[in-house]
């Protein structure tokens, strides 16, 4: 049941047609892990947070670094040494002080993504390399959690939403590549663009409202202002939704 309270701090989105006060009532429910708490983790979780939704989970490991400030907005002057996870949580708080946060201070690895992620409803893909996505996206797979998918370079950023069984995964779409692990080019607008649309799909699938951007990749080319959708397959010989689709023949 909703309060009054969130009642009248809802009552806009109470509004839209198909999200209502049930769909509110399933976001105070939800429960969100936030992989990452940088430039995409900044936008996604103050959106989630102040959407309502129950809990949010914030993983991350790294210290907030002056080069940080020109897009990671959770973070500020005065934090500046703190931990990432530290910075987030007390900003969340104060945005919403009804939603619940968790703030986890390590390195997503194989040995813990499983436990980091176990009884949580979605995963939000909020890293800044493929290694540790390729982790989030099998372990999303095998524990069936909605996964959202996002990804930026200077001006440019993209976004898919991953429902295991159903839709390809990052698997299907990257073939198990891998970047060299380097310093990248980033304005802040472009996280804050594809954070806004993870939080976006995130919101849809819980009140279960719209069109989900499952198979389909989409590209956000910030300087020409165009968005460029590629269809994606689910690939039969998938290294991780593969197996899981044979799994259950």
């Amino acid at each position: 049941m909703l309060t009054t309270n969130e009642l009248e701090r809802y009552d806009r989105q109470i509004m839209i047609r198909g999200l209502g006060e049930e769909g509110q009532e399933k976001l105070k429910r939800a429960k969100v892990i936030i992989a990452g708490g940088g430039g995409l983790g900044s936008p996604s979780s103050i959106y989630l947070a102040a959407a309502g939704v129950g809990t949010i989970r914030i993983v991350d490991h790294g210290s907030v670094e002056l080069s940080n400030l020109n897009r990671q907005v959770l973070h500020w002057d005065k934090d500046i040494g703190r931990r990432k996870v530290a910075s987030a949580a007390e900003k969340l708080k104060k945005l919403n002080p009804g939603v619940e946060i968790e703030a986890i201070e390590e390195v997503i690895t194989e040995v813990n993504v499983s436990q980091l992620v176990a009884d949580f409803d979605l995963i939000v893909d909020a890293m800044d390399n493929l290694p540790t996505r390729y982790l989030l996206n099998k372990a999303a797979i095998d524990k069936n959690i909605p996964f959202f998918h996002g990804a930026v370079y200077g001006f440019e950023g993209r976004a898919m939403t991953i429902i295991p069984g159903k839709s390809a995964c990052l698997q299907c779409v990257y073939h198990g590549a891998v970047t060299p692990e380097r310093k990248f080019p980033v304005i802040g607008v472009t996280p804050a663009v594809i954070g806004c649309i993870q939080a976006a799909e995130v919101i849809k699938y819980i009140a279960g409202i719209g069109e989900l951007l499952t198979n389909r990749l989409l590209i956000y080319d910030g300087l020409n202002l165009k968005f460029t959708e590629f269809k994606v397959k689910k690939d039969p010989n998938c290294e991780h939704c593969g197996q899981q689709l044979r799994r259950g023949e």
